[in-house]
């Protein structure tokens, strides 16, 4: 198993008040939010974003950390799994424009609305059954992605992860340390399908072999 850090340690921290928030969501609105469509990125606040747009303030901070942490070189090649309209990879181009760029989502709609530069590069696959070959990239990334499948399919995407990338991965998922954290991610949570106790995570990792690192969202 790789390493806990957090590479996303100068993106823009919410501020976001949670109270109440847990009450107001149901089922059905779970149910829309999943399936992650203009409802989702684009709708209302109730049902994802409330408008998923690119600024570069979120991810220009974190791209110096993500080159260093990977020595990404000219030519390198960088995969981005549940990379959404392609923000991250839009500025990791524009900090080196010769990396070899990828990025796969199950969003029709937002592949559909990518920025444009990315779009050549962006492609429709589900995080467990990744279409490229064995360590076809130099570098594999997943941001608060995994943990919105089944725990069965969250293990076949990490497996995926880790037959692509060869252990050169970071990921991010739903977590939480103590029961008042638990409660913060519940009422957080609209998308996920596994959350975990740190610890628990951690033991999932070393269960089906993922040795990439990683860290955790905790709102």
């Amino acid at each position: 198993m790789g390493r806990e850090i957090d590479l996303l340690r100068n993106y823009p921290k919410s501020k976001r008040d949670l109270s109440g928030r847990l009450e107001s969501k149901t089922d059905a609105v779970r149910a829309i939010a999943r399936q992650f469509g203009k409802a989702f990125f684009d709708g209302d606040r109730e049902h994802g974003y409330g408008g998923f747009n690119y600024h570069p303030r979120f991810w220009q901070p974190v791209v110096p950390d993500l080159m260093s942490h990977f020595a990404l070189q000219e030519n390198s090649s960088v995969l981005d799994v549940g990379c959404a309209k392609g923000f991250m990879l839009y500025d990791l181009l524009n900090a080196m424009p010769s990396l070899n760029i990828r990025g796969v989502d199950i969003s029709d709609y937002a592949l559909e609305h990518a920025i444009t530069e990315v779009k050549p590069f962006v492609t429709k696959a589900c995080a467990s059954n990744l279409p490229f070959e064995n360590n076809s990239f130099d570098a594999v990334i997943s941001i608060n992605t995994i943990h919105n499948l089944e725990e069965d399919a969250c293990a076949q995407a990490l497996q995926e992860i880790e037959r692509i990338s060869a252990g050169n991965s970071f990921i991010t998922v739903d977590a939480y340390r103590n029961d008042d954290e638990k409660k913060r991610m519940e009422a957080w949570n609209l998308t996920a399908k596994t959350m975990k106790h740190v610890d628990e995570w951690k033991s999932f990792f070393n269960k089906v072999g993922y040795s990439g690192d990683y860290y955790w969202f905790i709102p």
